[in-house]
């Protein structure tokens, strides 16, 4: 199943609950298939968050050179599968974690693991750099790393609002070099 043709938004109610009838053509699948394979639109929504959230790129976070730097091209290139699917549509998980309080507890369990998966992923380069003493050590690593994901997500949405992308590396330039020690 082409679950990156079938991803929101398609419904002019909300796009992280978009009806399976306006995917299924996009997917390019037969009616009937969607719930065939999944038990509900819940079980679909969770299965597209999670195959998003799998199309991540994490090696530059993973690489060498300083910390920093390693941030930087982390959400650069955030920045750039956002774009590549179309400002308008923000991030997926921002538009999840924006709509979980409604699209269930099930989509907002997928969520919430994510984020925090997310979050340790860049903690991890965080802690690198303050023990490297480019980055500050005034707050956690993993506080820190959530504030990072924080600006993006918002700025994103800010991006989604205006339909320009721009803002988004803006506010976290600002970010990074807010964390410098």
């Amino acid at each position: 199943m082409n679950f990156r043709a079938s991803r929101p938004p398609s419904s002019p109610r909300s796009p992280s609950r978009p009806s399976a009838t306006g995917r299924r053509p996009a997917a390019g699948v037969p009616k009937g298939s969607f719930y065939n394979r999944f038990e509900s639109k819940q079980a679909l929504a969770v299965e597209i968050v999670r195959s998003y959230a799998r199309g991540a790129n994490f090696a530059v976070l993973n690489g060498d050179g300083p910390a920093l730097e390693r941030l930087r091209g982390h959400f650069a290139a955030m920045i750039d599968r956002t774009r590549d699917t179309g400002v308008e549509f923000g991030c997926l998980l921002g538009t999840f974690a924006g709509e979980s309080s409604s699209a269930g507890d099930q989509v907002r369990t997928a969520v919430r693991e994510i984020l925090e998966d997310w979050t340790e992923d860049v903690a991890r380069t965080v802690r690198a750099g303050q023990e490297a003493g480019e980055i500050t050590s005034a707050r956690p690593a993993r506080t820190l790393a959530a504030f990072l994901i924080d600006t993006f997500e918002g700025a994103t949405l800010r991006a989604k609002t205006i339909g320009d992308q721009s803002v988004v590396a803006e506010q976290l330039d600002i970010a990074l070099d807010a964390l410098r020690a």
